[in-house]
């Protein structure tokens, strides 16, 4: 009972959070979210440097994607304090990347990749697990079990990206293709809830010329792809099926993003397979492989309520929160948007 209230409440919540996204985030009042003044232009006014919902979104949704990750490493009864060694190293390795991989991929200076993230991610997460057991083993704490936090790295991972893309939405990145060269299927299938973005600073405006047209929601379909594999992945971990549940977001995640790029239309880099659609290719593989060689845990079945209680912790929550900062000034410095401010005296309020 107390998984199946867990997984409705979950899932009607995402559900309410990714169709509002949809209806109003395409808009241009929902792109800056602030603009501080920097430096006077000696004119009166101010250059500013403007705060994006794009890193409030992406900032939000990473959080909560941890956050399940750690209630479903608790609800199996796993140590707090290498947990957050594990997540504390996979954000130093993950969120750079994000740009590194970016650059080298795109030339661009500017810019992130969240596949290419996950992909490094994946890549040196089993390396970590065993240099955070190390320290574990010889500082007297109990190890973490590599199959089980896979899993739940794994179901994190997609529930904050598809939570995430709610935050391409607002900056009006990874835009799918205009409906009306997609052919009649399409066209009628999207007709209702096809994404329309407004405003010169939306990247699939000043980027793909785009302003007013129709676009398959790429973003929006991902969004319920993920989401609802990964309360699925939920589903499985706390029924003690921790490989299935790394499988699945995993296999979904990938080929979804190798199809998914058929229908975007932003530049993913050169070639007609973009280097993201071979990195989900590789990720599938290596993560099949993972599978193979860890061994499957002998923990009891995961108590949803335990995890829960784990959960209310200052130290955990005091460490979200000093995340959750540090991504959003990351993520939320505008540097491809500026601004010009300018104040003045409401004479009749003094």
């Amino acid at each position: 009972m107390n998984l199946w209230l867990f997984l409705s409440v979950s899932g009607l919540l995402f559900t309410l959070i990714i169709i509002s996204g949809w209806r109003y985030l395409p808009g241009e009042r929902f792109q800056m979210l602030a603009s501080i003044p920097v430096r006077p232009d000696g004119k009166g006014r101010w250059q500013g440097m403007n705060l994006t919902w794009y890193g409030l979104l992406l900032a939000s949704a990473a959080i909560i994607g941890m956050s399940y990750t750690l209630l479903l490493c608790l609800s199996a009864s796993l140590a707090l304090a290498p947990l957050l060694a594990l997540l504390a190293a996979i954000i130093v390795l993950c969120v750079p990347s994000a740009r590194w991989i970016a650059r080298l991929v795109e030339k661009k200076e500017y810019t992130f990749t969240i596949g290419g993230a996950f992909f490094c991610g994946l890549v040196s997460t089993p390396l970590v697990i065993l240099l955070v057991n190390a320290c574990c083993s010889f500082l007297g704490f109990p190890t973490l079990p590599m199959q089980i936090v896979l899993a739940a790295l794994a179901i994190g991972y997609i529930l904050g990206e598809g939570l995430g893309r709610l935050a391409c939405i607002s900056f009006g990145c990874c835009y799918g293709k205009p409906l009306h060269r997609c052919g009649k299927i399409l066209s009628f299938l999207f007709a209702q809830t096809a994404l329309v973005f407004s405003g010169p600073t939306k990247k699939a405006v000043y980027e793909g010329n785009l302003a007013g047209i129709k676009l398959i929601p790429i973003q929006g379909i991902t969004s319920l792809i993920y989401t609802a594999t990964a309360l699925v992945g939920c589903f499985l971990f706390l029924t003690g099926k921790y490989r299935s549940a790394f499988l699945l977001c995993l296999c979904v995640s990938q080929i979804w993003r190798v199809i998914s790029e058929i229908f975007r239309s932003d530049f993913r880099g050169l070639g007609s397979i973009s280097a993201y659609q071979k990195m989900g290719i590789i990720a599938v593989l290596y993560g099949s492989l993972l599978c193979l060689v860890t061994p499957v845990p002998s923990q009891p079945i995961p108590d949803i309520l335990t995890g829960f209680k784990s959960l209310v912790n200052p130290l955990l929550i005091f460490s979200l929160q000093t995340i959750w900062c540090i991504l959003f000034l990351y993520f939320g410095r505008s540097q491809v948007t500026g601004s010009t401010l300018e104040f003045e005296v409401h004479h009749h309020c003094v």
